[in-house]
């Protein structure tokens, strides 16, 4: 006999041990079986269960535990990722805990040793809690991003991208971390909104220019006064970059400058004559309309710098600070005299520019090694003592910070391993144009594409010692040899130098991360070798993602699987929702709003919280959780057990050999019928993916047709005399259930899995375990049109009483009588079949025909009959309408209040995005709420 309640805490993980066991998470070895694959987004090594990812990995589970009951051979592939800068931060607050040297002083070789060791003590913790979560990946399977095979992969695709010219070294600007002294990806830095301030810089025009300013402007804003300046004002957040400017910029419309153009200013501190440009990026109606250009510090300044072929150079070091001369020393700068110019009439020497030796050599002594923040400071005092600081504005603007570090990142020009993304980005455009890959939802089929045609230069090198070190080694003359091993470099070194290979020295760096996931649906199938998997499980089906990661992860393994496999890496992209808190804020620790699945599994069942995820997962919006949300889905399950609990009290154990298609009575055929179309309704849900959809299917069929009709409708059968109809009954209601069980599996699987070991305690064994059992095919010839008329009659009857008792205040041990005017012959009859139901379930008194309504009667719509239900004598009909009124008007005053809020322009101008949908929100319910409750008095003004 099951127990009274469903314990979670003991079942799941003897469940899921019990699973994984059997070899159900591996594939069907069946070779006819149609192939089902997902590869699960590769979680970060260091990390743990977010809410998220609870989100991302139930939705993945979902749709693997379904195909698998349909006969498909599905493969989930976990693994997870090296995750180069978060482990290698984790590590070095480890050591630095411990009081060890730090990994410089440690040397590289020892520290990544150490990093392994980390891993396999304290890496992967987040595969034991996607086990929590009822992940049924194929763990068997399982990878890692730095494992050797993957670590070939890599190899191969790095070499081969290479010499086919479409990976290159370059010197760019990136976004530069200075305390891990690496370049990041957009994806690692976060912006923060910050106070900051302009500072207005007068620049000197050189050989004593001069040009007629306007200060003053009539009404027609034509200028009306002028004032002789030898000056320009720049204004700047970063007032130490200035140090690297190399051009003030003006619009070529900008009638004040328009004399300016192809003039030089001098830089204060420095000196430096700059030229002044005419370019489209100043915008005249901004500040002076002139803008510093300081093309190694600001990726907008250098698209400029390129236009105009301006000196580009950096002035803060790897550490962001300022640099100097004297790293070179005065005898390289005399040497500097002796080199020619090249043909573009710059000297170079030691890897540097004239320009740029030129420009570091004017930097005072006392800003050089000073931090960029401390140089700030310094250049400002300065600018004020020397006047030329004309104006301090504060502002708040986006200031670029490092995920991981916390600290401001710069941009920076450095040499750069590059991927030709426009070129691979290609065939990925025209995958998803033409169909071959679906985004579901669809629109974000816009993002993807915005995003590659505007794609630029993919920065793939990382100055990092955690990663996939790069396959490149350098000659003494600088000549790059880029092979998978350093064995194969040696020979293309003697083949380029002759006989005798010189010493070689092998690129520091390692990859991007994005570099080794980007080949992720491919290289964990066991490429670049020819696997059965790889023939078998490539393309892969779908892939669930999120949206923030389209550009960085999605986008890049279509174009590596297209341009390495010749075919998409997935046929369908579904992008899952964001998580948010009940009121539609973004979750963050600072705001104290987190919620830990972990947690909440612990509190409410691991069941709970995947129907959660599922049920509000609808397409094109973000989900607003909150406990008592996963509260009532906990009691959703609760429902289904006891449901279970009755059946099995009742004796409604499965038949062997029972033909669903031969019941008679029409409750059977009811239940028959409606358990069909919601099998149909959770296949189709599932098969697109609409996940709240199935989710929706399921509560509605499980919770108000199953156990709220179904099973009260059965027990007079149950508890009466009819010995054949009792056993119909109790035979159709444990197939009803076993159906539930099935299409219940996906989404709630511990609970579904007890259950149907637990109802065949006193019936047929079952064959196996439910996470291999056949999906429910039912036919269409089941829904019996006649039954559900009849029972559809019935229902509709006792929940219109239900909902009059309900809006007027009938108390629950009141039994008023039902008339029935106007009825036909089938009404009749239904109301002579169904007349007890109708007492037990309605809590009636009487239910009979007349002509007319009785006195005191709220009348309601019954088919083409009325019925009226006869309550004054049960309630006070003026203090009722009162009631009504009182609350009509409360919400009326509600909706008022809200109105004039959401059509407030400033309102909607300063209030946050989540605010604006609660108020949206509030107005709905406030109106579907006011709309019921008129209708209510309206019927209630029919009462004499």
């Amino acid at each position: 006999m099951l127990e009274k309640t469903f314990d979670p805490k003991s079942v799941e993980p003897r469940l899921y041990a019990e699973w994984e066991a059997s070899g159900a998470f591996k594939p069907s070895q069946d070779p006819n079986a149609e192939a089902f694959t997902i590869v699960i987004p590769p979680p970060n090594v260091t990390g743990s269960l977010h809410i998220g990812h609870a989100l991302n990995n139930t939705l993945q589970d979902v749709l693997t535990r379904f195909h698998r009951m349909r006969g498909k051979a599905a493969l989930w592939l976990p693994g997870t990722d090296h995750a180069g800068i978060a482990t290698q931060m984790v590590v070095e607050r480890q050591l630095a805990a411990a009081g060890n040297v730090g990994r410089r002083e440690m040397g590289r070789e020892a520290f990544v040793e150490k990093v392994w060791q980390w891993k396999a003590e304290s890496g992967g913790e987040i595969v034991n809690q996607l086990r929590r979560l009822g992940a049924s990946c194929d763990w068997s399977r399982e990878r890692f991003t730095l494992d050797e095979g993957l670590s070939a992969a890599v190899r191969k695709v790095f070499v081969q991208l290479y010499k086919q010219g479409l990976l290159y070294r370059d010197k760019r600007l990136v976004n530069w971390d200075p305390q891990f002294q690496t370049a990041i990806s957009d994806l690692e830095v976060e912006q923060r909104e910050t106070d900051g301030h302009y500072w207005h810089f007068a620049y000197p025009l050189a050989d004593g220019v001069t040009f007629q300013y306007p200060i003053t402007f009539d009404e027609d804003g034509k200028a009306t006064e002028w004032e002789t300046r030898d000056f320009i004002v720049v204004a700047t957040t970063r007032p130490e970059t200035m140090l690297g400017d190399t051009a003030v910029a003006v619009h070529p419309s900008d009638a004040r400058y328009k004399d300016l153009v192809g003039k030089f200013v001098t830089l204060p501190i420095v000196g430096r004559p700059i030229p002044i440009v005419a370019d489209d990026y100043a915008d005249p109606t901004k500040g002076s309309g002139a803008v510093k250009i300081t093309p190694a510090h600001d990726f907008n300044d250098f698209q400029v710098g390129k236009r105009h072929n301006l000196a580009v150079f950096n002035i803060l070091d790897d550490q962001a600070r300022i640099r100097g001369l004297g790293v070179l020393g005065t005898e390289k700068r005399r040497e500097l005299d002796r080199v020619p110019m090249d043909e573009q009439g710059t000297k170079v020497i030691a890897g540097r520019s004239s320009s740029e030796l030129e420009a570091l050599e004017a930097i005072p002594e006392n800003l050089r090694g000073l931090d960029r923040f401390a140089a700030r400071k310094a250049i400002i005092a300065r600018a004020e003592d020397e006047g030329w600081l004309r104006e301090v504005e504060k502002t708040r603007h986006m200031v670029p910070h490092g995920d991981r570090s916390g600290v401001v990142i710069e941009p920076y020009l450095t040499d750069q391993w590059y991927v030709d993304a426009k070129t691979l980005a290609q065939p990925a455009l025209k995958a998803v144009e033409e169909g071959a890959t679906v985004f579901e939802p669809r629109h974000w089929e816009k993002t993807y594409f915005e995003w590659l045609r505007n794609i630029e230069p993919w920065c793939v090198s990382r100055q990092l010692w955690w990663g996939h070190r790069i396959p490149a080694w350098f000659g003494p003359d600088g000549h790059i040899f880029v092979e998978e091993t350093e064995e194969e470099a040696i020979a293309a070194a003697i083949l380029h130098y002759g006989d005798e290979a010189p010493v070689l020295k092998r690129d520091e760096d390692v990859l991007d991360t994005w570099f080794s996931s980007a080949l992720w649906p491919f290289s964990t199938l066991g490429w670049p070798e020819n696997t059965d998997d790889l023939k078998r499980f490539y393309p892969t089906s779908t892939l669930v993602t999120g949206f923030d990661i389209i550009f960085f992860w999605v986008a890049r393994m279509m174009m590596m699987g297209l341009h390495f496999m010749g075919e998409v890496p997935f046929k369908q992209v579904f992008i899952n929702a964001l998580v948010r808190d009940e009121k539609g804020a973004k979750m963050s620790k600072s705001k104290g709003n987190v919620m830990d699945p972990l947690v909440l599994i612990d509190e409410l069942g691991c069941d709970a919280v995947r129907f959660t995820m599922t049920a509000m997962s609808g397409q094109a919006r973000d989900i607003k959780l909150s406990k008592q949300r996963i509260e009532g889905y906990r009691n959703f399950g609760t429902k289904l057990w006891n449901a279970s609990r009755f059946a099995q009290m009742n004796e409604c154990v499965r038949v062997e050999g029972f033909d669903p298609g031969s019941v008679r009575q029409p409750i059977n055929k009811w239940i028959r019928g409606e358990t069909v179309k919601t099998a149909a309704e959770v296949t189709r849900a599932l098969e697109e993916p609409s996940f709240d959809a199935a989710a929706t299917a399921l509560y509605r069929f499980i919770w108000n047709v199953f156990c709220d009709w179904y099973l009260e409708l059965a027990k007079p059968i149950l508890n009466g005399d009819d010995a054949a109809a009792k056993a119909e009954t109790r035979a159709t209601a444990a197939w009803a259930l076993d159906v539930i069980l099935k299409l219940l599996h996906p989404v709630m699987p511990f609970i579904t899995e007890e259950l149907w070991d637990k109802t065949a305690e006193f019936g047929p064994a079952r064959d196996g375990l439910l996470i291999v059992e056949k999906w429910p095919e039912l036919p269409e010839s089941w829904i019996d049109a006649e039954a559900e008329a009849e029972i559809g009659w019935l229902v509709d009857t006792v929940g219109e009483i239900r909902s009059v008792r309900a809006e007027m205040n009938v108390p629950p041990s009141a039994k008023p009588p039902l008339t029935v005017i106007g009825a036909g012959p089938e009404t009749k009859a239904r109301l002579a079949r169904h007349r007890d139901l109708l007492l037990t379930l309605g809590r009636l008194d009487s239910a009979r025909e007349a002509d007319t309504a009785p006195a005191g009667a709220v009348p309601f719509v019954l088919g083409e009959a009325t019925g009226a239900l006869a309550i004054a004598e049960f309630i006070d009909l003026a203090a009722e309408k009162a009631r009504l009124a009182k609350e009509i008007a409360g919400h009326a005053s509600e909706i008022d209040k809200i109105e004039k809020k959401l059509n407030n322009p400033d309102f909607l101008a300063r209030a946050k995005e989540e605010v604006v949908e609660e108020n949206r929100e509030r107005l709905a319910d406030a109106q579907a709420a006011k709309a019921k409750l008129e209708a209510a008095l309206a019927r209630l003004e029919t009462v004499e």
